[in-house]
């Protein structure tokens, strides 16, 4: 998952051209070269490794320095080519807790003749660096692999601990999760006070100019659920009016009727309240009357008109498979559906099965699909945390806003909160008003985004660190 792109166009008045970079500095070649293996590596779950390049990642930071101690590599014996990567940078101040870099290795799937170029090819073409996992998530476990890199090289030794996990199965809910599994069975790898991660990043305008930084402060949790309706059926010349597949029909009629309450976390208030004073009119004044009263149904009707604010303000469900009878001239004795719940913090997996069995009715059973995800536990605020973020943007990109958000899709993020791990998705990394084919056709990153965020993280990294 990466940064989501919202319809904010009025939320960005200063609109400030891109400063073009390019591989001019040894230690941007350096980094190119990290990351056109790291991206040329497949890790698709189908065919690829992520153990291969968690082992090309130990290698490089052994080349640096780092001693064997400072090295995890890690894997399960049944998902052998599913491992990660943990490693450690030691501060001088013991009293200083850690910080963790988070990243995923894995790539959503990619079939070659879907593709204009090879998607396991790293091609720059007109500006940009085209392939799998350019920008989700190869761009920024690269420039977090590059910053421990050059932490080394420079003999660097910060005040707070500096840890990198680049992990798998962030990609594929049935895949061996490395995020999930670190919490779970090596806390001890990952502790920290907090953790920098994706879902963050920046916007490009229309027109390619740097428009908004955003910082993502909490996110939904993704769990899907299975209706199902059975009966036993019967010949389709003599049709009765219980029938399974009109039973679900009516329960998936009656989720898609449904709006979940609205409701406020800290960072979509803040997030909320800029975005009134920016937007103005209509939408802003509803936006300040939906602050005021979350039950103001008219003042949501109008600020859900807009599909990622609808989403930003609510628990969202939304059927997205579907599976009915056995024959063409039978009825049908079962049928199922798959609804994707993202579910706003705070609430539960159980309670949201519960409203939507109510939506069902008694003829349809639903059941939450496993693997179940934690709740969603949204960080705090922590101008800590936005603070550097600010004051490292006013230097790198001068102008450009920073918003707070949640966001509407899931990250790793949510397994270590459970633990009692912030996580923030950083700022500093811009992608186009598209989306720039993430999880799609042709993924690309523009070249000026990967090397100015790159210089921006690394720079945010020690000011934290010290």
């Amino acid at each position: 998952m990466r940064f989501v792109s919202l319809s904010l166009a009025a939320a960005a008045s200063a609109l400030v051209p891109g400063i073009a970079t390019a591989q001019s500095r040894p230690d941007q070649q350096a980094f190119f070269g990290l990351y056109k293996e790291l991206v040329e590596t497949n890790t698709t779950l189908s065919v690829g490794s992520c153990t291969k390049a968690a082992e090309q990642i130990g290698a490089r930071l052994k080349a640096a320095g780092y001693a064997d101690g400072d090295i995890t590599l890690f894997s399960v014996p049944d998902h052998a080519r599913e491992g990660g990567i943990v490693a450690v940078l030691a501060g001088s101040d013991k009293k200083a807790r850690p910080m963790l870099l988070l990243g995923h290795l894995d790539v959503v799937e990619a079939k070659r003749e879907d593709w204009v170029r090879d998607p396991f090819t790293l091609i720059e073409e007109n500006g940009y660096y085209y392939a799998r996992g350019t920008v989700d998530d190869k761009a920024q476990a690269a420039i977090w692999a590059d910053a421990m890199v050059r932490f080394k090289k420079e003999g660097y030794r910060p005040k707070r601990t500096i840890k990198l996990a680049l992990t798998c199965g962030e990609e594929t809910t049935f895949a061996f999760n490395g995020a999930q599994w670190l919490a779970a069975n090596r806390k001890d790898l990952i502790d920290a006070e907090f953790a920098l991660n994706e879902g963050g990043g920046g916007r490009y305008s229309a027109q390619g100019k740097r428009q908004i930084l955003a910082v993502q402060v909490g996110e939904k949790a993704s769990q899907n659920y299975t209706f199902t309706a059975t009966n036993p059926g019967g010949h389709s010349s003599q049709p009765v009016p219980v029938n399974a597949i009109y039973q679900l029909a009516d329960a998936l009629k009656a989720v898609q009727g449904y709006e979940f309450p609205v409701k406020f976390t800290d960072t979509t208030r803040a997030f909320f309240t800029m975005t009134a004073a920016a937007s103005g009119g209509d939408v802003g004044a509803a936006i300040t009357r939906l602050l005021a009263d979350p039950n103001d149904a008219e003042a949501d009707k109008i600020v859900s008109r807009d599909k990622a604010m609808h989403s930003t303000l609510r628990t969202t469900c939304v059927a997205t498979l579907l599976n009915g009878g056995h024959a063409e001239n039978a009825l049908p004795q079962r049928a199922t559906a798959n609804v994707n719940c993202r579910i706003f913090p705070g609430e539960s997996v159980e309670d949201t099965r519960a409203k939507l069995q109510e939506l069902a009715g008694p003829a349809v059973t639903v059941t939450a699909n496993a693997p179940i995800r934690p709740t969603a536990i949204p960080p705090a605020l922590d101008p800590k945390i936005t603070g550097p973020m600010k004051a490292v943007a006013a230097r790198h990109f001068p102008g450009i806003p920073l918003l707070p958000l949640m966001s509407t899709g899931a990250t790793d993020g949510i397994f270590l909160e459970a633990i009692g791990i912030p996580v923030y998705g950083a700022p500093g990394t811009f992608i186009d008003i598209d989306g720039n084919g993430t999880h799609g056709l042709n993924e690309r990153i523009r070249v000026e985004s990967l090397y100015a965020g790159r210089d921006y993280l690394f720079d945010l990294v020690k000011a934290y660190a010290g």
